[in-house]
C-alpha cells in the first residue's frame, strides 16, 4: 500500500477525479451502450477511489472502521485492479479496430480483471495479517502465505494492464497526428512509470523471499512515482480532448489578427440594409467574432460593388503579374487595390457609376494582407491622385 505522503495530496486528486466522472453521468445515461464512454467513467471513478482509499488516513480509518485488521489492503488493491483494467479497457475501446476485434478484447480484459478482484478478496480471507501494516504491507507480509500471492496477484496485474497499454499508446501514436499524437504520447510513459512501480515493489517482494531486506524500496522509492504518473496521465487525457479547441481558437484568433488591415480599412463603410452589432470581444467566443468580421466585410465590399472598377483590377492584375507575383497572389492584389479605389471613390461620389460587378469577393485574409502590397498603394495613388486633382478643380 501507499507509504506516509501527505493526505491533502490523495483527498485533492481524488475528489477532483470523482467530480468530473459525475459530470459525465447525465452523457452516461443518455448512451448506455457507449463502451467508450462507459471505460472512461470507470477509469475516472475507479481512480477517484484508489487515491481517497490509499490515503494513509483512510487505510487507518478503513481498518478501525470495520474492526478487520489491514481489510485496506484488499479494498486498495482490488480499486487498484479495477483502475488498471479500466486503463485498458479506455484503450482497446478508444483505438480504432474491427468492431469484432474491439468487442472480443473486451469481454477478455473484463473477465481477466473481475476474476483477478475475486482472486484478491479470497486471498486475503484465506490468508492471515494479524498486524497492521499502513505503509509497508507488501514487504511485511510478502512470506505469508496467500497474502503474498494475493499481493503478486496485484502487482502483477497492474503491471500487465500498463504495460499493454502502454504498448497499444505507441504503436497507435505512429498512425495519428496533431493532438491525438501528443496525448499518445504522454499516456505511453505515464503508464511505463506505473510498470516501473510495480516492478520495483516486486524486486522487494522477492527479496524478502530469499531472505533479504530491501523494504527501503517499498518505503521510499516507489512513493515519489505517484505524482508524475497520474500527473502525465491526466494531461496525456486531457490533451486529445482540449488539444482541437485550443488549436481551433488559435487558427480564429490569427484569422481575425490578419483580417484587421481589411477591417481598419472598411469598418466606417455604410452598409444600408445590413445590421451591425457590436460584440465586446472579452464576452465573445473568437468563432462568433471572426464570424461577425467577416459577415461585417462582406457587407462593406457588397456595398462598394457598384464603385467597383474592372478597369483597375485588370491594371493591379497586370502590374502584380510583372512584379513577380504568383496567380494567387496577384490576384487577391488587384482586388485590393480595385476595393481601395472604390472606396476613394465612394466617398467623393456617394452615386454608383458602375454597373454591378461580376465580380465577388473570396477568401478575406489573402486580400487583407494584400493592402500592404506596394503594388496596391501604387495603383491607388495612380487612380486616387487625378480624382483629388479634378475635385479641387
Amino acid at each position: 500500500m501507499t507509504s506516509g505522503t501527505s493526505n491533502l495530496g490523495f483527498y485533492a486528486c481524488g475528489t477532483i477525479l470523482l467530480l468530473v466522472c459525475a459530470a459525465k453521468i447525465p452523457a452516461l445515461v443518455r448512451r448506455r451502450r457507449d463502451m467508450l464512454l462507459r471505460a472512461a467513467c470507470l477509469l475516472l471513478f475507479a481512480a477517484g477511489c484508489l487515491m481517497i482509499l490509499a490515503a494513509p488516513d483512510s487505510i487507518v480509518a478503513l481498518n478501525r472502521t470495520t474492526g478487520i485488521t489491514n481489510i485496506a489492503a484488499p479494498v486498495v488493491y482490488t480499486t487498484t485492479i479495477a483502475f488498471s483494467g479500466a486503463s485498458l479497457l479506455l484503450i482497446i475501446n478508444w483505438r480504432p479496430a474491427p468492431p469484432e476485434q474491439t468487442r472480443r478484447a473486451t469481454r477478455l480484459c473484463v473477465t481477466a480483471y473481475s476474476l483477478a478482484v475475486l482472486a484478491v478478496i479470497a486471498l486475503f480471507w484465506l490468508g492471515n495479517a494479524p498486524v497492521e501494516e499502513v505503509t509497508l504491507f507488501d514487504a511485511y507480509y510478502a512470506n505469508t502465505p496467500y497474502i503474498r500471492e494475493m499481493i503478486v496477484t496485484y502487482l502483477v496485474s497492474q503491471g500487465v494492464a500498463m504495460m499493454a497499454a502502454s504498448t497499444l499508446c505507441w504503436r497507435w501514436s505512429k498512425e495519428v497526428h496533431g493532438s491525438l499524437r501528443a496525448g499518445l504520447r504522454i499516456l505511453a510513459p505515464a503508464y511505463l512509470i506505473i510498470v516501473c512501480y510495480d516492478a520495483i515493489r516486486l524486486i522487494a517482494v522477492t527479496a524478502r523471499w530469499t531472505g533479504h531486506n530491501l523494504d527501503f524500496l517499498v518505503d521510499e522509492v516507489t512513493p515519489p512515482l505517484a505524482a508524475p504518473a497520474s500527473m502525465l496521465g491526466a494531461i496525456g487525457f486531457a490533451v486529445p480532448l482540449v488539444g482541437p479547441r485550443i488549436a481551433e481558437t488559435a487558427r480564429t484568433m490569427r484569422q481575425l489578427h490578419q483580417l484587421t488591415p481589411l477591417w481598419r480599412t472598411l469598418r466606417d463603410v455604410p452598409t444600408p440594409g445590413a445590421i451591425r452589432s457590436s460584440l465586446p470581444w472579452w464576452q465573445t467566443p473568437p468563432a462568433v467574432l471572426l464570424t461577425a468580421r467577416k459577415t461585417a466585410l462582406y457587407d462593406a465590399i457588397r456595398a462598394l460593388s457598384p464603385h467597383c472598377d474592372l478597369a483597375v483590377r485588370e491594371s493591379a492584375y497586370r502590374a502584380a503579374l510583372s512584379d513577380g507575383a504568383e496567380e494567387a497572389s496577384a490576384s487577391a492584389t488587384a482586388d485590393a487595390a480595385m476595393i481601395l479605389v472604390a472606396l476613394e471613390r465612394q466617398r467623393t461620389k456617394p452615386a454608383p457609376q458602375y454597373e454591378a460587378s461580376p465580380w465577388r469577393a473570396g477568401d478575406l485574409v489573402p486580400l487583407s494582407q494584400a493592402l500592404t502590397s506596394p503594388v496596391v498603394r501604387t495603383l491607388q495613388e495612380q487612380h486616387v491622385r487625378p480624382q483629388k486633382a479634378a475635385r479641387h478643380d
